[in-house]
C-alpha cells in the first residue's frame, strides 16, 4: 500500500462517526477549496475581529492555500446540531435582540436556538480536536483541525495580547481562512444545505500529512 493511499486514514472516518459526525470523507488535500471571497464575506460578520480564531488574526486565504498543499489528504466532516427553529423564527435569528416589534415567543425561540447552537458547537469542537489528537497518536504529527463559525470559548477573547487562553482546544474557523465549505462538501460527496430548513448543521476539517 502506498504511503499516500487514503485507505490508511479510514480509521479516522470510523472515529469521526463514533464521535458524533453525521458524515465524514477522506479527500485529496487539493480538493479543499480556498477562496479570497470567503474571507471577504467574514468582514460583514458581527463577530469580525472579536476572536483570535477569526480575521484579521488568522492566516490569509493566500497563505492557507499554500499550507493546504503541504498536506496529502484531508477529512471533511458534517455534524448535526440540536439547534432548530421553525420558518416563523428563522428570518429573525440575526435581529431578534434589536427588533422590538417581535413577540416574546419569537425572541425566546431565537434565544433558545443560539443557546442550543453554542452547546452543540462546543461538543463538535471537542470531537474535532479529539480526532486531531487521534491522528497525532498514529504518527501524523502535523494533523490540524478546523471548525466552522466563530470561537465561543470565552465571553471576551484575549485579542489585546493576541495570546489565546485555551490553545489546547481553540481551533481556527475554516471560513476565516477562506475555505469554501459548500464547494468542499461537494468535492467530498457530503450533502450541504443552506439555508437550513429546521435543524442547523456544522462542518469540520482535518488536514492530514
Amino acid at each position: 500500500m502506498s504511503q499516500k493511499d487514503p485507505e490508511k486514514y479510514h480509521f479516522l472516518v470510523k472515529l469521526a462517526l463514533e464521535s458524533g459526525a453525521a458524515d465524514a470523507k477522506i479527500i485529496p488535500a487539493n480538493q479543499v477549496i480556498v477562496e479570497d471571497r470567503v474571507v471577504l464575506k467574514c468582514k460583514s460578520c458581527k463577530h469580525y475581529g472579536e476572536t483570535l480564531a477569526c480575521p484579521p488574526y488568522t492566516p490569509s486565504a493566500e497563505q492557507f492555500r499554500k499550507i493546504v498543499l503541504e498536506y496529502s489528504y484531508a477529512m471533511f466532516m458534517k455534524f448535526s446540531t440540536t439547534a432548530s427553529v421553525d420558518s416563523e423564527v428563522y428570518p429573525h435569528l440575526m435581529t431578534y435582540l434589536t427588533n422590538d416589534s417581535l413577540s416574546k415567543e419569537i425572541k425566546d425561540k431565537a434565544a433558545k436556538f443560539w443557546q442550543d447552537w453554542k452547546e452543540s458547537k462546543y461538543k463538535i469542537l471537542q470531537s474535532i480536536v479529539g480526532l486531531e489528537k487521534a491522528a497525532m497518536k498514529q504518527g501524523y504529527s502535523l494533523a490540524m483541525a478546523f471548525v466552522s463559525g466563530h470561537c465561543q470559548l470565552c465571553d471576551k477573547c484575549n485579542t489585546d495580547t493576541k495570546i489565546c487562553r485555551h490553545p489546547e482546544i481553540m481551533r481556527i474557523s475554516e471560513d476565516a481562512i477562506g475555505v469554501n465549505v459548500k464547494k468542499t462538501a461537494a468535492n467530498a460527496g457530503i450533502a450541504f444545505q443552506f439555508p437550513f430548513t429546521s435543524s442547523a448543521e456544522s462542518f469540520g476539517l482535518l488536514l492530514i500529512e
